[in-house]
């Protein structure tokens, strides 16, 4: 997800995106754990959304 993307998002959504991201690294680190994860790039991408996500929301949220 491209920053620019994320920064057009409402308060709202962005906190809806970063719970659905957080659902979706728990469900990735399980299968890694469980030895089922075909792509584990796909872990380190969504830890980076997870962070981008929650940077705009903070940067909004002090504006």
């Amino acid at each position: 997800m491209k920053a620019n993307e994320i920064k057009d998002l409402s308060v709202e959504a962005l906190h809806a995106k970063a719970v659905e991201l957080e659902r979706e690294m728990f469900n990735l680190r399980f299968q890694l754990h469980t030895g089922h994860l075909e792509n584990s790039a796909k872990l380190s991408q969504i830890r980076k959304d997870v962070a981008r996500v929650k940077t705009v929301l903070n940067q909004k949220l002090d504006a």
